[in-house]
């Protein structure tokens, strides 16, 4: 198993809805995952909000992708990008610290995310 951005083993994100670019509840990413779904969030209606008008409506059911369509609440593994999008707007959703991939680390500080974490490490 992949480590996380805290150095441990990576803890699932969500198995209802089931999460991960592998569709395992994981925040998971490999050579096929080039929107890098490795950020555990737990999305809030502020960041389903600024999502849908960034041009990736999160809350709207995608069978066809496997995707049910997220509500408040739910966790789900975000691409690194949008979350620091939603950090530089000022509407970043909470994150699970243990889920979050290592690689997120490339993109985002561990300090921003401590800052938003579940459960502050």
């Amino acid at each position: 198993m992949p480590s996380n951005v805290l150095g441990g083993p990576l803890a699932s994100c969500c198995y209802t809805p089931l999460t991960g670019f592998y569709r395992d509840g994981f925040c998971r990413t490999g050579p096929s995952d080039y929107g890098l779904h490795t950020v555990c969030a737990e999305v809030t209606q502020e960041f389903l909000q600024f999502s849908k008008a960034s041009g990736n409506d999160l809350s709207t059911p995608r069978p066809e992708y496997q995707f049910p369509g997220l509500r408040p609440g739910d966790r789900w593994c975000l691409c690194v990008e949008r979350w620091k999008e939603a950090l530089d707007a000022g509407c970043a959703p909470p994150v699970l610290l243990e889920a979050c991939h290592v690689s997120t680390l490339e993109y985002v500080d561990l300090a921003d995310l401590q800052s938003h974490s579940i459960n502050p490490s």
